[in-house]
């Protein structure tokens, strides 16, 4: 039998999607499951964007221009210089959802075996992507005990060796929703320049940010300019996740230009997605004031709901959506799989992350589990229901 690759064997299943085959056999039981495991939005796609594709009229279903639409990088351009970015279309790579922004970006800014620097937890497909790209993820420890906040930059600097090439970050994070501040990205920008590193920052949730908070990009910080590669997508913003959209920004042309080769390595973006992503730059700020007003009532449902149950401690997270808790438990693989498999209560039960798969350190949050708050308020309001019952029976149970 021929051998499968080293690397193929080194990349790590989704702990996202691991468990839903304990999912699937739970609804043939018959168990209602609230689906709190994954970031899939259940607020409706904005009305111009489906009417896009409703609409669509062409003759041949044509590739487009690898760097994408020239139309649609336009209109892209003009929703981020209003918010400051000072870009053009042509500093605008379109790819195939914000992931191949972060793929392309890992295998044309590190040569194999180089390092990037990222705050953890993280978003566990950054392992993916730096498997696929020959690279070596430095993870840094952020805490829960103080929300997650960006570690200091001393402990940044003392992993910086020869070969470090960049720090990443996700802004507002997921999975903790922690919203980095202006502080936090000064100090970081100054270490940049330090150390001559890329700053990747993945912005996919730049749209959610609650209680007044205000969202800085790196692309505001002058003095950045050759350093910053900001990667986006419109499957959160527009609650669009299958449309497979995203983008890589950068002001540095020889990286851009780099970019693009691996982006012409893979043809095009697809057509109708583009097409889609161009209607949906005119979707009214009223869509996403009532859609801020009504995550910011899930995540107070939410995190007021987890701080409720005895030993469970949530901090509040300033944007995305998503809380990482800290439960009561021996090991979350084993608890969510439990609650999949052998727990109910008046037949229902929830379906979590574990928080062991946004760790790189090995051992790192295993009491802990992310939760999405992407369904109504009554649905959490149940699954916290079932949490709390699940917590007192589970046999793994540990307080602290």
């Amino acid at each position: 039998m021929p051998k499968i690759s080293q690397k193929g064997l080194d990349m790590p299943a989704s702990p996202i999607r691991k468990l839903t085959p304990f999912a699937d056999q739970a609804k043939k039981d018959g168990k209602k499951i609230y689906h709190l495991n994954i970031g899939q939005p259940d607020i409706e796609t904005p009305e111009g964007m489906l009417n896009a594709l409703k609409n669509v009229d062409f003759k041949v279903w044509a590739y487009t221009a690898s760097e994408g639409t020239a139309t649609y990088r336009a209109k892209l351009a003009s929703y981020y210089n209003k918010r400051a970015y000072n870009i053009a279309p042509t500093d605008i790579l379109v790819t195939n959802g914000g992931s191949e922004g972060i793929l392309i970006a890992m295998q044309a800014c590190l040569n194999p075996g180089e390092e990037i620097i990222i705050p953890e937890p993280f978003y566990a497909n950054y392992n993916s992507f730096a498997c696929a790209a020959d690279i070596v993820v430095k993870p840094i420890m952020s805490h829960i005990s103080n929300g997650f906040a960006l570690p200091e930059i001393s402990v940044f600097e003392s992993l910086i060796t020869e070969k470090t090439k960049a720090i990443a970050i996700c802004n507002p994070n997921n999975p903790t929703g922690y919203l980095y501040s202006r502080e936090e990205l000064e100090a970081l920008k100054t270490l940049c320049i330090k150390h001559d590193l890329y700053l990747f920052s993945d912005e996919a949730y730049r749209e959610f940010c609650y209680d007044g908070r205000e969202f800085i990009s790196p692309m505001h910080m002058e003095g950045l300019e050759e350093h910053v590669v900001v990667f986006d997508t419109v499957s959160k913003r527009y609650s669009a996740c299958g449309a497979r959209i995203g983008c890589l920004i950068t002001k540095n042309k020889t990286l851009y230009q780099v970019a693009l080769k691996f982006a012409q390595a893979r043809l095009s973006p697809s057509l109708e997605g583009q097409i889609a992503a161009e209607a949906a730059v005119d979707t009214p700020d009223s869509y996403f004031e009532a859609v801020s007003k009504e995550y910011t009532a899930r995540r107070d449902t939410l995190v007021s709901g987890l701080n409720a149950i005895p030993g469970v401690f949530c901090p509040n997270p300033g944007g995305a959506f998503y809380v990482v808790a800290k439960l009561p438990i021996d090991n979350a693989d084993r608890f969510c799989q439990w609650m999949l498999e052998s727990f109910s209560y008046q037949n229902q039960t929830v379906m979590m992350a574990p928080a062991t798969g946004f760790y790189s350190t090995p051992g790192a949050g295993e009491n802990e589990v992310r939760l999405a708050y992407v369904l109504c308020e009554s649905d959490l309001q149940n699954a916290l229901a079932c949490l709390k019952e699940a917590l007192i029976v589970y046999p793994g149970r540990r307080d602290n």
